[in-house]
């Protein structure tokens, strides 16, 4: 069902490659302000489906996949430029790739998925912000970017421990 909320989650997709083009032909700034409005697009397309009762078994599965492949384009775009060490990546393609492919599992195989956890929030917004000290090559960004990947990983579980709780209830 295409409504508001699925609307901004599918525009994030657009703004992937919009980002990509930007950070790679040397628009930091620009680049920043369309990650911002993923940013953004993310934070509203869930407040709607929420306030709105607009909630979708598309909009679950397309929004984390959204946010997952913006921050792997970014941390691509950060290692190409040589301002992302190469085992943080490594960790981050790890841990994205394999949340996308265990979700993409056990929906095909008709079990119920588990929404964002206050951890993956919280992640998403360590991850925005250590990517903006990045971009600008300002102190703490890396600090920053691995207790987000830290952060990550305990979002991981706690998902995967619902998961489990959920689909051995029903």
């Amino acid at each position: 069902m295409m409504n508001v909320p699925n609307m901004l989650t599918m525009a994030r997709f657009v703004l992937i490659p919009v980002f990509l083009f930007l950070y790679l032909n040397d628009q930091a700034i620009a680049a920043v302000i369309v990650l911002l409005a993923a940013g953004l697009t993310d934070f509203l397309d869930g407040y709607i489906a929420r306030r709105n009762g607009l909630v979708t078994v598309t909009g679950s599965l397309l929004d984390p996949l959204a946010d997952k492949l913006m921050v792997l384009s970014v941390v691509l775009a950060l290692l190409i430029n040589s301002v992302l060490p190469l085992a943080a990546f490594i960790v981050m393609v790890f841990r994205e790739t394999a949340m996308i492919v265990i979700t993409a599992y056990f929906y095909f195989r008709g079990q119920q998925t588990v929404p964002a956890n206050f951890f993956g929030k919280a992640t998403t917004v360590i991850y925005y912000i250590a990517i903006t000290l990045l971009f600008f090559e300002l102190a703490g960004g890396i600090e920053v970017l691995w207790c987000g990947i830290v952060l990550s990983f305990i979002a991981s579980f706690v998902y995967l421990m619902k998961f489990r709780s959920l689909n051995r209830a029903s």
